[in-house]
């Protein structure tokens, strides 16, 4: 396959590499030449940067890693003319243009996946085969803390600029650390924001929100939070889930899973394989891709999903005003 790459920053050059790793050369970047980082590690392939030009090579599959704000300007055209898709979260800044890309997919016959990688996290995959297995008995209450120090994570560059910072390019902390809204729903299923507070709280000097906390009601009656921010240090990622039958904790630092159960002596323990780094979920997520690009599977996450995600974030976004 032919993979053509829009956005060359830190999450496009990974996807390169993974590409690579995996064994596909077949490479060509669309790209605005703004990135921070050196071109040395892209000097050997071809770049264009004008799009008709880019799908003019006639690429089978896109990986999307622009700017949020810029998805649905590279997605819909490469979709109508039968693009396969992986597409970063969010899918975009806001809904006005989903339909389009929708009936693009629709005419083109391509497949798209939204690059929610947690969602092939193995111990957060074995949290959800517990709690459908009813380890925790009917869960009734959920909390998903997210909170990472913005200027540390682009040390290179002055990070009012990056995306995640700038509200032209669809950043704030709701959109940009939004894969606890996505991971919720594959765990608990439907829900909706009943509350949110938040805003702009920190030092950091931007025009976006820096913290969000979000108050959820899931569909099957259970309650929920999401805390989000651009603050803590150090870096803090954890999940807990409780149900009538016990209890389920998740710390993205080292990738655990412990599980209670109601009259257990302790606590039992779940770990990730042997070798398991923050990339392993990049390369899962792209093999999952590439499977899909050629008919083997479903995507894992699709776009209703990568919507629905957009919706709830946008819900959240609304009610901080």
């Amino acid at each position: 396959m032919k993979f053509l790459i829009a956005g060359f920053g830190s999450i496009g050059r990974r996807h390169l590499r993974n590409l690579l790793a995996l064994g596909e050369t077949d490479i060509l970047l669309y790209r605005s030449r703004r990135s921070t980082l050196p071109d040395d590690e892209i000097a050997a392939y071809p770049v264009e940067t004008d799009l008709r030009a880019a799908l003019a090579r006639r690429p089978d599959a896109l990986i999307v890693a622009n700017p949020t704000a810029l998805h649905l300007d590279v997605a819909i055209p490469a979709a109508e003319q039968g693009c396969h898709i992986l597409m970063e979260k969010p899918i975009a800044h806001d809904l006005a243009r989903v339909g389009e890309l929708q009936a693009a997919l629709a005419r083109g016959g391509g497949q798209l996946l939204v690059g929610f990688q947690l969602r092939f996290h193995p111990t957060l995959q074995k949290a959800r085969a517990l709690i459908q297995a009813g380890a925790i008995g009917k869960p009734y209450a959920a909390r998903a803390h997210w909170g990472e120090y913005l200027p540390a994570w682009h040390p290179w560059e002055d990070y009012r600029q990056g995306y995640a910072a700038r509200e032209d390019l669809g950043g704030g902390v709701l959109r940009t650390l939004c894969h606890p809204f996505d991971y919720l729903r594959m765990l608990l299923g439907e829900y909706s924001v009943t509350s949110a507070a938040g805003g702009s709280l920190g030092d950091l000097g931007l025009e976006v929100e820096d913290t969000a906390e979000v108050s959820l009601r899931f569909a099957s009656g259970a309650v929920g939070s999401v805390h989000v921010d651009y603050l803590q240090q150090p870096p803090t990622h954890t999940l807990e889930i409780a149900g009538t039958g016990g209890t389920l904790r998740w710390n993205n630092a080292d990738g655990s899973l412990a599980l209670f159960r109601a009259g257990a002596a302790g606590w039992e323990t779940f770990g990730v394989p042997e070798g398991f780094e923050r990339n392993w979920l990049f390369l899962e997520e792209m093999r999952s891709f590439i499977a899909a690009a050629r008919g083997e599977a479903e995507p894992l996450c699709s776009l209703q999903d990568g919507v629905r995600a957009l919706e709830i974030v946008l819900e959240a976004r609304r009610r901080l005003q």
